[in-house]
């Protein structure tokens, strides 16, 4: 046998072949099968099989150069250097994707093509270059002796890399024997409550899976492993002191939500655990009555990442009126300790399109995904009467002139306001499919969801709170700008407010002190929620030169009420015996009998009015019945100048909430008050004689 024919028989040549085989079936199969066990599997063993592959290989290429290298070129030595070179640059960008998936928060687009490229190069020039070889062999007419045994030697080439390559993918079947997959899905148990039949395992929230079926607490939690593995550490710090997640943790929430349990029974709190508490709703902890409604996953993560963004279907009706289905997750990614942890986020980084599909949809883009929880009604299966339209925020947004059908570039979507884009490192930064960003825009967007709730944050003590209040207080002053909406949004303070009056006033004369009030950024009615709970209120002082109080309205007394006669956005529900509804106990509600809030780019006037004479004369104040504080023991000849300060006030809860139910979950005294905008004005007095 001549020493050309002896290279099929050494081992190191076996090595090779059946790695190489074994690295190009995964990786086809990587690249082309859907998601799944086996493929992760392959992952694993394409990655360690790939880095010990490179040894062997490169010893190997290096003797097989050194051999050919002063042979006459032909077909099979250019299909071999094509393979050589092909093989180089696999084994290279493998490296490359291998680290950055270990020590990087992702795979870049640019190394990863590479890699594919390269392979099926690799494939379309060592397969012609063996084949080649054997095919020209084959030729060979006479069966001579050489001829025979290189056909046999050629044969046993072929079985013992193929033996190798059954090894290598029988450990794949091993790993895949050894682990066991979670359950997606759990069978509804024969004791579970219904409250409108099997048909709707979750009623009265609309919210359901796609299967009908509950999801363990455990799947649809673990957020801070969104952050703890590095990808998305920005984004979960954002989250984690956001509405969203403290949505079941809320203090005043779980008052309410317990008071519904106790008095309709635990099923009847699935209402609100559809948008609250979406993790207990779909484990199906409101079953039988329990304390918390709820599990610990569920209550420490409220609305969780996987939560929001496993959702595959909304529809704007309201009530949490979306369905969730349960994302298969990476292999060890619901395991503890370090090696799980360490295997699961190497998976994820290296075979990222599963986790990309599963958690990143163009619906989240929509107003309507918003709409799904930023809509609310009660109709007979709460209120046991009828059908009664409570927060509507989808809606208010949808009939204002910050909606334009079909025009985006006129449009200001919720995301654009509540989720505006920030500078980021994060992996998913950068979208080619919204209308106005590039995939590599370094920006994503903000997950704080900033709203109007300044006081449970730091209530919760929860990570950063301080900063995170300070900056909903500067939201609702209008003090933060966002440059995307710049050209259809407009500067300033979200609520203006400005003092109508005239420049001066002959004493004896009434002045009237009116406050001119605009909703002139806000996408939806001002204030927005639950108007019985929330208070937003003029505050007004009217003082003279020296200081001395004239008039005030809206300010507190000792107890921290407001004291009557304040103009207020308020409401007044009512149960179906015309009695006040007046704990949030909106479960008894049927309709209201009084309330005002301020719609998208409209104003209001709260109206005010002393007359500067002696006391105990005529004047007017915006509630007549109740009139707010007037003094006139200061009112005398020395008043040249009244100067008017006008607050719009605004608390997360009124006075006597605080008092009558929430005394025993927090020890403050009363909610913060954050003055979302001023005005100030100074007013000339003048005698008979002129000024």
């Amino acid at each position: 046998m001549s020493s050309m024919d002896t290279k099929w028989t050494k081992p190191l040549l076996y090595c090779v072949s059946g790695f190489l085989l074994f690295e190009i079936i995964t990786g086809l199969s990587i690249y082309l099968l859907p998601f799944s066990l086996t493929n992760q599997v392959m992952v694993l063993l394409h990655t360690g099989v790939g880095l010990i592959f490179l040894f062997p290989y490169l010893w190997y290429q290096w003797k097989h150069w050194v051999e050919y290298k002063d042979r006459p070129w032909n077909e099979f030595v250019i299909t071999g250097y094509i393979g050589m070179a092909a093989t180089t640059v696999a084994i290279i960008s493998g490296v490359v994707l291998t680290w950055q998936a270990v020590f990087t928060t992702h795979i870049t687009a640019f190394w990863k093509n590479i890699h594919i490229v390269s392979t099926f190069v690799l494939i379309a020039s060592v397969i012609p270059h063996i084949v080649l070889i054997i095919f020209r062999d084959k030729k060979v007419k006479e069966k001579t002796e050489i001829a025979i045994s290189k056909s046999s030697v050629q044969k046993r080439f072929g079985f013992n890399s193929f033996y190798l390559l059954g090894v290598q993918f029988a450990l794949v079947g091993l790993f895949m024997f050894a682990y066991s997959s979670p359950k997606l899905y759990t069978e509804i148990p024969d004791d579970y409550l219904y409250h409108h039949g099997a048909d709707s395992p979750f009623f009265p929230s609309l919210a359901t899976t796609s299967h009908g079926k509950l999801i363990d607490a455990e799947l649809l939690g673990g957020s801070a492993s969104c952050g703890t593995s590095g990808c998305h550490s920005e984004i979960y710090a954002e989250w984690d002191v956001s509405a969203h997640r403290y949505s079941a943790e809320d203090p005043f929430f779980r008052v309410i939500q317990q008071a519904m349990g106790e008095q309709k029974g635990a099923v009847s709190a699935r209402y609100c655990a559809g948008c609250h508490d979406p993790i207990g709703l779909f484990a199906g902890s409101a079953n039988l009555y329990a304390d918390d409604l709820t599990n610990r996953i569920g209550l420490t993560e409220g609305v969780s990442c996987i939560s929001c963004h496993a959702i595959t279907e909304a529809d704007v009706q309201g009530n949490a009126d979306f369905v969730i289905e349960a994302p298969e997750r990476y292999m060890f990614e619901l395991h503890d300790g370090k090696v799980a942890k360490w295997v699961s986020d190497f998976l994820i980084r290296a075979y990222p399109q599963h986790h990309i599909d599963s958690f990143r949809r163009p619906l989240y883009k929509t107003s309507e995904y918003c709409g799904a929880c930023h809509k609310q009604f009660i109709d007979e299966h709460v209120n046991d009467v009828g059908w009664v339209q409570l927060q509507n925020q989808y809606d208010q947004w949808r009939k204002s002139h910050w909606y334009t059908e079909k025009d985006p570039f006129k449009t200001v979507e919720c995301r654009e306001c509540h989720m505006p884009l920030i500078p980021s490192m994060d992996p998913s930064s950068g979208d080619a499919t919204d209308y106005n960003r590039t995939p590599d825009d370094g920006m994503h967007r903000s997950h704080r969801f900033l709203g109007a709730n300044q006081y449970v944050p730091t209530l919760l003590n929860l990570p950063d709170a301080e900063t995170h209040v300070r900056m909903i207080e500067e939201w609702l002053q209008g003090k933060i700008e966002i440059p995307e909406i710049a050209d259809k949004w407009v500067s300033g303070p979200a609520i203006p407010i400005t003092i109508i009056s005239p420049d001066s006033v002959r004493l004896g004369d009434e002045l009237r002190m009116d406050v001119l009030i605009t909703n002139r950024k806000v996408g939806h009615d001002f204030p927005t929620g639950p108007l019985d709970m929330i208070q937003s209120w003029i505050e007004i002082i009217a003082e003279d030169q020296d200081g001395n109080v004239l008039f005030s309205s809206g300010i507190l007394d000792d107890n921290y009420f407001i004291e009557p006669g304040a103009f207020m956005f308020r409401a007044e529900p009512v149960d179906q015996y015309g009695n006040l509804i007046d704990q949030h106990n909106l479960w008894e509600m049927v309709g209201v009998r009084y309330s005002r809030a301020l719609y998208p780019g409209r104003s209001d006037y709260a109206r005010f009015s002393m007359r500067l004479d002696e006391p105990g004369v005529h004047y007017n104040t915006f509630n007549k019945s109740s009139p707010a504080k007037y003094s006139m023991e200061s009112m005398s000849e020395s008043v040249t100048e009244i100067t008017i300060t006008a607050k719009m006030q605004y608390r997360k809860f009124s006075q006597f909430l605080m008092n009558e139910l929430f005394a025993h979950v927090v020890q403050d005294d009363t909610s913060p008050i954050t003055t979302i905008s001023k005005d100030v004005k100074t007013v000339k007095v003048y005698r008979e004689s002129g000024l």
